[in-house]
């Protein structure tokens, strides 16, 4: 099974939150690939910095969370993908589609584009807004 986990997922996955039990079970039940897009690993690293920022993690915690993601990376639990060329042509009709009636966010359209041109069968998410876009747009969710 090939899974697009969302910003939202890394971040409970990586980093001490609501949803990281949620998040880790899911990850070790999986029997695929987990995809990785250059999108998904900034979006990633400036979440864990801005929880430094915001004074909900410390620099410490954060250089631990990012040296256990870098480490996965390496090891092969992430399938690192490009963007797909035409990401930003899927994500204007996506817009066009959806944003008047969901109120989307750019980053958040271009993550369903890229999970969707990338042929992902699932995706991960805990933001309640990404998981009805995602859904409208035919993939699994969780």
């Amino acid at each position: 099974m090939r899974v697009y986990p969302d910003t939202s997922f890394l971040v409970s996955l990586y980093s001490p939150d609501l949803h990281s039990a949620r998040a880790a079970a899911q990850v070790a039940r999986l029997r695929g690939v987990l995809l990785l897009t250059p999108l998904s690993e900034l979006e990633l690293i400036n979440a864990l910095e801005l929880r430094i920022f915001r004074k909900d993690a410390t620099t410490t915690e954060v250089r631990r969370a990012r040296a256990e993601f870098e480490e996965h990376a390496r090891s092969g639990v992430f399938e690192l993908e490009a963007m797909p060329t035409t990401v930003y042509k899927r994500a204007r009709q996506i817009s066009r589609k959806q944003t008047a009636l969901r109120g989307l966010r750019t980053l958040d359209i271009l993550h369903v584009a890229s999970a969707l041109l990338l042929r992902a069968e699932r995706f991960w998410t805990f933001d309640q807004l990404q998981f009805e876009l995602a859904s409208a747009e035919g993939l699994g969710t969780t």
